[in-house]
């Protein structure tokens, strides 16, 4: 008999998957629509402050990561929800040494942060890693915070701006597109291709200086 509600959700879908003919047939690539709409709801119950709603959404996506693993868990080369858990847990406790060992707290945590990130992935630039699936201003808003965290010398804005003068002025720039025939994610998306050209440029110039 289950010892949590986890454990229990877990027994669920394992059942789930021997005996009703829709989870049984279903795959990673089948359940992706449902992983996107799932994290969407999350973020409208964030959104709308409503914490009933929240508790509700978070379980739908919860259902998500362990039905995957459940698929996962099926192949001879896969995995399961512990080896999730686990690994998740690792990576917290490597990432987090001032917390979990003897090191002091880092004076700037979010460039310590992807440092180690980089370090443990082997990356050579901050643009590596970033899904080229997001939309343009979630990889437009990535690539800046890498560039950023990882200290790249790229000219980028630093002017204050409130958060509703922040969306008006986006869109008052879509609006205006719009009326001039520009698509703007295009536009955006080019502009992207643009920083990512000089983010690599600065990278490539100091690691010569250091090669130096």
């Amino acid at each position: 008999m289950a010892d949590s509600q986890l454990a229990r959700l877990i027994e669920v879908m394992a059942t789930l998957r021997q005996r009703c003919p829709w989870d049984a047939e279903q795959t990673h690539n089948s359940l992706m629509q449902y992983l996107i709409e799932e994290t969407a709801e999350v973020i409208e119950a964030i959104e709308s402050n409503n914490f009933d709603h929240l508790r509700e959404e978070l379980g739908d996506l919860l259902l998500q990561v362990i039905f995957h693993a459940e698929i996962a868990s099926e192949r001879d080369d896969g995995f399961t929800i512990e080896d999730v858990a686990g690994g998740i847990a690792d990576k917290l406790i490597a990432r987090h040494p001032y917390v979990f060992a003897a090191d002091e707290t880092p004076a700037d945590l979010h460039f310590s942060w992807e440092q180690r990130k980089a370090a443990e992935k082997g990356r050579a630039s901050v643009l590596e890693g970033i899904p080229e699936q997001l939309s343009a201003l979630a990889r437009a808003n990535k690539i800046i915070s890498r560039a950023r965290s990882g200290r790249v010398a790229v000219d980028l804005a630093t002017e204050e701006v409130e958060f509703a003068d922040l969306g008006n002025s986006i869109l008052a720039l879509v609006a205006r597109g719009q009326a001039n025939g520009i698509d703007p994610d295009q536009a955006l998306r080019r502009a992207i291709r643009e920083l990512e050209g000089r983010v690599r440029d600065a990278e490539a110039s100091r690691n010569s200086q250091v090669a130096g």
